[in-house]
């Protein structure tokens, strides 16, 4: 935000050097990138490593107020005049071209005469005609131009570094004192802000005065918003109707007839200008000017228009939603389809401006105006930012409405602008206003006390002293029994209540106090007893040992849409409606709900990769959402983990041949790694159906008789919905607070056997449908702790076993910890197993 130091001082005193006040500022948390002086002469410092300082100077003994009495066509040019000036100590013929004196042409002696900026022989000015970016400055020599001895020049803003506005010369307020050095008159200086939007409620100049006068103790003076009214009543010429007072709590009208339309005074155009807004004429200065000064953007309607829309009678304002298919032209010529959730100002005729961001062209201020209906409100800063988003449509009213503008300012704006209006316009003010507040806001009340203050910024003020910086920004402050009972000011929309707002008032306490003077000292509250945390622990565990087994981790977005989350299902499956937490504010399209799902992100990010990488092996650990069935209180949140892998085993190698594709027993064995490095001890694998992976291929995994996850290689249907390598991908997606109830860090351990084991192979025969878990349980139950070690070796389907049926061939390792296995102790142990397998599926050894 650019901030002329002039319009500044309106409302506070201001006696120390700008560099120094920039700094204080900056402390503050008002960022000063730049001091510009425009007139002045800058400083030899260049700034501080924060404060930027630019500009440039006028002599004040060669550029002046000049007072232009008579405008003369020049004799051997159309395009130049000659101009009789007076500089307060003699007249002089000055040559210009200046197109805005070719209407005082031969008009004879001008009475009063025109004020202009004026620079005398020798002068230095900006060359306005030079093409280079950066300022370069030529000094005004004697020459003669078509006959004419010229020798001093009546000066734009451009030549005297004020903006860029080349089309004509300075025309000044008739005010102006002739002959005084113009540097003295309007020099200024302008403080190039930085507004974070923390820090909106500063976005104008009032908000500015109240930090420097807090910072500084100087004086604070709100702007007057007495405004002369003489008007007829204002309730009989127009009403208000608010349709949802949570998305326009407040909404305020005012009127001013019998209006001049024409161009601000200089010096409110100057201040614009040099606050970077370009001036229009008095009324929508006066809109602007007002926005800039106490920082609440205002609107104006052409009233004519709205009587004319309501058939003659007192126009009706509403304020609304949009409905499905409104549409309407804004002020810069673009219509816009509007969505239903932007609200919008309206007559009963339809709409006329989009609320907070910008009018309607219908309705806008033209050359034919001669009543103006003003309009200040407040809206919903949430609403307004997804109607600027959606509409990409930006404006100064929409930068301070997004961002929160307290109701209080609606009225004090209308007041503070009608009697601009009233100065600039020569119209006359409506009695009273229409002032429509059906939900008014509530100040936040918050107690704070000497300690809190000590404790939290480790400084010792009194709760005096407290009360006495926070009144420096108006805030109310009442003293009892030591407790500080604080009001927020009608301006605050950034204090909250409760411990956030006691949070609020200690930065404010800090920046106002200086952060600068805040000592540094050593903790000395007494530090929280050290206690683990075994979750975070396990976390971390799992993440070292995933990587460990060459997967890679990645993070994703756990904000989605329900079409991605559903692309991981077949069509026709997939959660529904209302089985996703929905952001009440999206940030896109594309990110409107909380995932369900960790194996949908993995599989976008296969999807996007795997052309460039013959394997593919990811990881992450995140939560999972899902809504309360009840429907209200926060989501439910699940910690799983997941994993995707997909592509070659191994890299291709000159010696070895091709290596396989990763398949369902790569992550089983992943899933079985990391429960042995957990010691979880009962892991099992059994058959499992699930819409999203291949039947056949999915197996559910449990801990003992809990649930851990699901893994398997991904459905053929799902595949269709990505663009997925030709090799299995397989996934698996596993519960974390599971691994956390089983995990511990204490677990048995057994020495090393010193007799030596019995190595046995064991083919049976089983029906085909028969799982291999089942026999492997079999064996173990029979064999109990003699049995060392089992391992499935082979599986056979051919002639030799028979139609229906399948060999499973197990590896078996005996082992006594305390003597030497006999032949017949395995014998024994051997015949039992074939007969329970016998007894439980049919089986019976391979011949």
């Amino acid at each position: 935000m650019k901030l002329p130091l002039s319009w500044l001082k309106e409302y506070v005193e201001i006696d120390i050097p700008l560099e120094e006040l920039a700094h204080r500022l900056t402390l503050a948390g008002l960022e000063v990138e730049e001091i510009r002086y425009v007139g002045w002469s800058p400083p030899r410092s260049k700034g501080t490593q924060e404060t930027k300082i630019t500009g440039f100077g006028w002599d004040p003994e060669k550029i002046v107020v000049g007072a232009i009495k008579e405008v003369r066509p020049h004799p051997n040019a159309d395009r130049l005049v000659l101009c009789r000036l007076d500089d307060g100590e003699e007249e002089h013929t000055v040559l210009t071209g200046a197109p805005n004196l070719f209407p005082y042409l031969d008009q004879g002696e001008l009475d009063p005469p025109l004020k202009a900026a004026y620079a005398r022989e020798g002068a230095r000015i900006i060359d306005a005609y030079s093409e280079s970016d950066q300022q370069e400055v030529a000094v005004i020599e004697r020459r003669e131009i078509r006959g004419v001895e010229s020798y001093s020049m009546a000066c734009s803003e451009r030549e005297l570094g004020i903006s860029n506005d080349h089309e004509g010369i300075i025309l000044l307020d008739e005010d102006a004192p002739t002959g005084v050095p113009l540097a003295d008159y309007m020099g200024d200086a302008v403080f190039d802000i930085a507004i974070t939007p923390n820090i909106a409620r500063v976005a104008n100049v009032v908000g500015v005065a109240r930090e420097v006068a807090a910072i500084t103790g100087a004086d604070f003076q709100f702007p007057s918003l007495d405004v002369k009214m003489e008007g007829p009543e204002m309730e009989d010429l127009a009403s208000v109707e608010i349709k949802e007072p949570e998305l326009n709590p407040r909404f305020v009208l005012g009127l001013i007839a019998d209006i001049e339309r024409k161009p601000s005074p200089y010096w409110v155009q100057r201040r614009l200008k040099l606050a970077g807004i370009r001036p229009i004429n008095n009324v929508v200065d006066a809109t602007n000017y007002t926005m800039l000064e106490i920082g609440e953007p205002l609107h104006a309607f052409d009233y004519d228009l709205l009587v004319e829309r309501a058939g003659g009678e007192a126009p009706t304002i509403i304020t609304r939603r949009a409905e499905k298919g409104e549409t309407l032209t804004t002020l810069d010529d673009v219509e816009r389809e509007l969505d239903d959730y932007s609200v919008l100002v309206t007559d009963t005729q339809g709409p006329l401006s989009i609320a907070g961001v910008m009018g309607g062209a219908e309705t806008e201020v033209n050359e034919h105006t001669k009543k103006v209906l003003l309009e200040g409100a407040s809206w919903n800063y949430i609403n307004v930012r997804r109607t600027v988003k959606s509409q990409r449509l930006s404006s100064e009213a929409a930068y301070r409405f997004e961002r929160g503008v307290h109701p209080a300012l609606a009225s004090q704006g209308v007041l503070r602008c009608l009697e601009w209006l009233r100065k600039w316009t020569g119209g006359e003010v409506a009695r009273g206003l229409v002032d429509a507040y059906p939900q008014p806001f509530r100040d936040p009340c918050v107690k704070l006390t000497e300690e809190d203050v000590n404790k939290w910024l480790g400084i010792q003020l009194s709760p005096e002293e407290i009360a006495e910086l926070l009144r420096r920004l108006d805030f109310s402050v009442e003293v009892k029994d030591e407790e500080l009972e604080i009001e927020v000011p009608p301006h605050r929309l950034d204090i909250g209540e409760g411990m956030i707002g006691k949070a609020d008032l200690l930065e404010e306490i800090a920046r106002i106090y200086g952060y600068d003077r805040i000592p540094e000292t050593n903790l000395a509250a007494e530090l929280p007893a050290q206690k683990g945390n075994p979750a975070l622990e396990l976390e971390e565990t799992l993440r070292d040992l995933l990587v460990r087994m060459g997967l890679q981790e990645v993070v994703t977005y756990r904000i989605t849409s329900p079409a991605s989350e559903n692309r991981i299902f077949p069509a026709g499956k997939g959660w529904g409606e209302g089985e996703h937490v929905r952001l009440a504010n999206p940030i896109t399209d594309e990110r409107t709900v909380l995932r369900r799902s960790l194996l949908t992100s993995l599989l976008d990010i296969v999807d996007a990769n795997y052309r460039v990488r013959e394997q593919i092996t990811l990881f992450e650990i995140g939560p999972e959402f899902s809504p309360r069935e009840e429907g209200n209180g926060l989501p439910r949140e699940k910690d799983r983990w997941a994993v995707v892998m997909t592509g070659l085993r191994s890299e291709v190698h000159w010696q070895e041949g091709t290596p396989g594709n990763y398949d369902y027993y790569d992550l089983k064995g992943v899933v079985e790694s990391i429960a042995g490095e957990l010691h979880l001890g009962d892991l099992s694998f059994a058959p499992h159906q699930d819409p999203r992976f291949h039947p056949g291929k999915c197996a559910r995994v449990q801990v003992g008789e809990e649930y851990l996850g699901v893994i398997g290689e991904i459905h053929p249907l799902v595949r269709e919905n990505y663009r997925l390598p030709d090799t299995p991908v397989v996934m698996g997606e596993l519960e974390l607070d599971i691994l956390v109830e089983h995990f511990s860090r204490l677990y048995e351990v057994e020495p090393l056997p010193s007799q030596p084991p019995v190595l046995e192979d064991l083919a049976i025969v089983v029906d085909e449908r028969v799982p291999a878990s089942g026999i492997a349980d079999v064996i173990r139950e029979t064999a109990g702790e003699l049995l060392a070690d089992l391992q499935l070796f082979d599986v056979y389907q051919g002639d030799q076993v028979g139609e229906g049926k399948k060999s499973l061939a197990y590896n078996l390792v005996y082992q006594h910890p305390r003597k030497t296995l006999t032949d017949k102790e395995v014998a024994a142990i051997r015949e039992r197993i074939i007969k329970n397998l016998d007894k439980e599926f049919s089986a019976y050894l391979r011949r």
